[in-house]
């Protein structure tokens, strides 16, 4: 799924996003009740089933992007949540941890009222324009003069006709930047490539040389070469050029060694030098928009550029100032160049203008001149341009996120890279600066262009006029303010994102542009810190302070969500964490640990899991990495106040008897290899919650972290046991990939494992497992697979042939893989795609990422496969003899 299509990110960036139809069914699942709940209404078994699919046909309707604004999918589910809860759908949600506010979004599609908050005003103000702003004016017909003749007979629906103002305004202000600095920004330039520099470190070069990470512009593809700057050492003047070449590979190291002398730099030095303040930056090359394709020109001299009216000088603190401070850029000023604080002040400038404008337009169209503002409750033509404003200065802080000294030039995709693909603000050597007044990638243009679409979405505004309230507040406060809401939320993930650190790289710019807008949000000269409930190392001053911090404030924030809840319904929390640290042979998460702890010594019991696939695998920190692909929501309800007790004897046979089930659900409902041990934290967390406490056999209560390693031990020997099942080729074949992978071992060490199995050596040879040459045997790779390969005539049919001959199939095609599945039959079917996990584990303990993937990958299209299977079996209808 793309969290992107239909998604309101577009118009802000924040961290740990969620799609949209995942919170939708979250919410509405936890609303509505099985059957079983209502025997008067569903006697029998039958009745129940019935009625189960219905309400399952209604979810996968509402978790459809095209369904999530359309009027009868929408009253279905409103009806059924209403049929639920008894009370005619009055119930709130709250989430407490808003973030960007989907949670709170999607109650007000489903016709709830929702309440959110947070403490940082960033998300507030973003949740804000996502939830209260589109149902305040919606259906509002634009305000804009050329557009209300252009369009008179149009009808506004949603917030097309606030899109429509953005939009027009956003192009007011391209234009009045055009005329004050378009002298700096040709338009034909899409970007400019930079490199820092550093005085040579070797007293033979007198001058500066360059400090790069990748010579290369654009990346070879059908259509075209490779694209490089090369540069070039004049050793009598002392100096360097650059050239773009076309058609060659860098031969120029980007290591740090000097380009003149191939002497080293190193890190310290390049770090003295900066934090002195003499790193400077060397045009390497000029990106021009070319005839459906860049064109890369060498660099010119270009035109000096002014000291800017005005630089945030606040410093970076925390997880911000890990990497650039030690380069001696130490204020968010420092990120950015004189050129491109020019542009972000011009169009800061600009922004109080047009709000005057809109202001005044929106006082001609008609709306009210109330005089009342957006913050105060307005809803006239004060509160319109405050909205207006506010959209605009999203845009202001887009532009900053691509137009810094930290951007990446993408030699790919051939455009800069934002700021923020990770979640901090690192170093780099090179950059691109993008030209604002363009119309490709960093460009206002562009970024205008992206909120207009958001606005023009399938699933964003929703259709509807239920209110949503986001407050700034710590998430205790808003809790105890609420009578008995309905809490669903995505809590803060330890240590994982420090959001104030970082997003004061966005609230420097926002305070300037805002502040009279929304005086309250923009109070503070950063956003707040202290109260943030996160594990801080660099403000607590240790990782145990952190980690107290953390779990206290959780503690204090889960206690109050027992006390408060609607006792009809469950809590439910998401989470998505890997778990990764290895302590005492056990392997934890120390954020999702404390969580979990939080919930138990709080009284509630964890009563579902819902594994939901919400992560995107084209995040920069999942490239190449087999990381988390789904979150898992935990659905929470008060433990009984008569909940026995239990010894650590009976949880461990509790784990044994139920968690293979679940293991087999998981597996029917196709989680990811990847997943699999994060999914099992559900079951074995909710046999652990549902006792008043588990204790161990000194009498100490157990831990969570104790339950944790006994789950994963469970799943251990549930994966044990279905490697038992499997043929005596496969299990030799799975063994001796967990030595030797796919490299060549000894004759002797294969000898003595075959022996073991049962088998010989020769025999796994016959079966086209490995390969045995001279004193070396190891297992045969998939290129090396017969593509005509068919099970129905193998003489010695293998589980590890099935499973590897499936992989090499799909990586043609899922249909090609479909049609192999088709003649293996349900029974070896079923034992490949258990061999899958079993692999993806070995796999993913060996750092075999390319193979990690391969089986992860298997499992995840494992539906679509077995639909192409069932396409190949179905027969074939012949004409009728006549």
């Amino acid at each position: 799924m793309n969290i992107r299509q239909g998604h309101p990110s577009s118009l802000h960036l924040w961290w740990a996003r969620r799609p949209l139809p995942a919170a939708r069914a979250v919410i509405w699942a936890s609303l509505v009740d099985d059957p079983l709940a209502h025997p008067d209404r569903f006697p029998t078994e039958e009745d129940q089933i019935l009625e189960r699919k219905r309400l399952f046909g209604i979810l996968e309707r509402i978790v459809d992007r095209n369904n999530a604004n359309d009027p009868q999918v929408l009253e279905e589910a409103r009806e059924a949540i209403e049929s639920s809860d008894g009370t005619g759908g009055g119930v709130s949600i709250l989430d407490p941890f808003c973030g960007r506010g989907i949670i709170p979004l999607e109650a007000q599609r489903l016709g709830l009222v929702s309440y959110g908050g947070d403490l940082n005003p960033v998300p507030v103000l973003i949740s804000k324009a996502i939830t209260e702003f589109p149902v305040i004016f919606a259906h509002h017909s634009p305000v804009n003069p050329s557009t209300r003749i252009s369009h008179a007979l149009h009808t506004w629906r949603r917030a097309q006709g606030l899109a429509s103002d953005i939009q027009f305004c956003g192009e007011w202000m391209r234009a009045r930047a055009q005329e004050a600095i378009g002298k700096y920004y040709p338009r034909e330039v899409i970007a400019w490539i930079w490199a820092r520099t550093v005085q040579s470190p070797d007293p033979a070069w007198r001058g500066h040389v360059p400090l790069v990470n990748s010579w290369i512009l654009r990346k070879p593809n059908k259509n075209n070469n490779v694209v490089c700057v090369e540069p070039v050492v004049d050793y009598d003047k002392q100096s360097i050029t650059y050239q773009i070449r076309s058609g060659e590979t860098p031969t120029t190291s980007t290591k740090r060694r000097c380009v003149a002398t191939n002497s080293p730099i190193e890190l310290e030095y390049i770090r003295e030098q900066g934090k002195r303040g003499k790193l400077r930056k060397d045009l390497l090359a000029i990106v021009l928009e070319g005839q459906n394709t860049r064109q890369y020109v060498n660099p010119v001299e270009m035109p000096d550029t002014p000291q800017p009216d005005w630089k945030p000088s606040d410093k970076l603190v925390g997880k911000s100032a890990t990497s650039v401070p030690l380069y001696g850029m130490t204020t968010w000023g420092d990120l950015f160049t004189k050129r491109q604080l020019l542009a972000l002040n011009t169009f800061s400038d600009l922004l109080s203008e047009v709000r005057t404008i809109i202001e005044q337009k929106a006082i001609s169209a008609g709306l009210v001149n109330d005089r009342v503002r957006l913050r105060d409750g307005g809803f006239g033509a004060s509160a319109y341009a405050d909205a207006v404003a506010t959209y605009l200065a999203f845009a202001i802080d887009k532009l900053a996120d691509l137009n810094n000294s930290l951007v990446r030039w993408e030699p790919g995709a051939q455009c800069p890279r934002q700021l923020f693909g990770m979640h901090a603000v690192p170093m780099t050597w090179d950059f691109a600066e993008a030209n604002p007044l363009g119309s490709s990638s960093g460009s206002w243009q562009v970024i205008i262009e992206g909120i207009i679409r958001a606005f023009k979405s399938k699933e964003w505004p929703p259709e509807s006029s239920s209110p949503a309230i986001i407050k700034q507040q710590d998430a205790v406060t808003l809790l105890n303010e609420l009578d008995s809401p309905i809490v669903c939320t995505d809590p803060p993930y330890y240590d994982m994102v420090q959001y104030a650190d970082l997003s004061d790289f966005f609230y420097i710019w926002l305070r300037r542009n805002l502040s009279d807008i929304w005086p309250k949000e923009c109070a503070t000269l950063l956003s707040p810190k202290k109260e943030e409930l996160v594990a801080n190392e660099w403000r607590a001053g240790s990782k145990e302070a952190a980690q107290d911090h953390f779990e206290q404030g959780m503690a204090k924030v889960i206690k109050q969500i027992t006390n408060v809840q609607n006792r009809n319904f469950p809590a439910t929390i998401f989470y998505a964490y890997k778990q990764k640290e290895k302590k005492s042979g056990e392997t934890v998460s120390t954020g999702w640990e404390t969580f979990l702890q939080g919930i138990v010594d709080a009284g509630l019991q964890v009563t579902a899991i819902w594994p939901i696939h919400t992560e995107t695998t084209g995040r920069m920190i999942a490239q190449g990495a087999a990381a988390l692909s789904s979150s898992v929501v935990l659905t929470c309800r008060p433990r009984n106040k008569h909940a026995p007790l239990q010894h650590r004897a009976g949880f461990i046979a509790a784990l044994r008897d139920e968690l293979p089930g679940a293991f087999a659900l998981f597996q029917e409902q196709a989680i990811p290899p990847v997943d699999m041990a994060q999914s099992a934290i559900g079951p074995g967390m909710r046999i652990f919650s549902r006792y008043a406490r588990v204790v161990e056999a000194g009498g100490s209560t157990m831990s969570v972290r104790t339950a944790l390693g006994l789950i994963n031990q469970s799943l251990e020997e549930i994966l044990s046991a279905e490697e038992t099942d499997l043929d005596s080729d496969s299990r030799f074949a799975l063994t001796w990939y967990r030595q030797y992978g796919f490299e060549s071992g000894p004759f002797g060490d294969a000898e003595g494992l075959a022996k073991a199995m049962g088998v010989a050596v020769e025999g796994v040879a016959d079966a086209g497992v490995v390969e045995s040459k001279g004193n070396k045997v190891r297992l045969l790779r998939r290129d090396e697979l017969d593509p005509e390969w068919d099970p129905r005539t193998d003489r010695r049919l293998t589980v590890w042939e099935i499973t590897q001959h499936l992989i090499a199939r799909m990586e043609i095609s899922e249909g090609k893989a479909g049609e192999l599945l088709a003649k293996v039959g349900s029974g070896m079917s079923d034992q490949a795609r258990h061999l899958a996990y079993l692999l993806y584990k070995v796999a993913d303990s060996r750092n075999s990422t390319e193979d990690a993937v391969a089986y992860n990958s298997l499992v995840t299209a494992w539906e679509s496969i077995s639909q192409e299977a069932r396409r190949a079996q179905a027969p074939t209808q012949t004409a009728i003899p006549t």
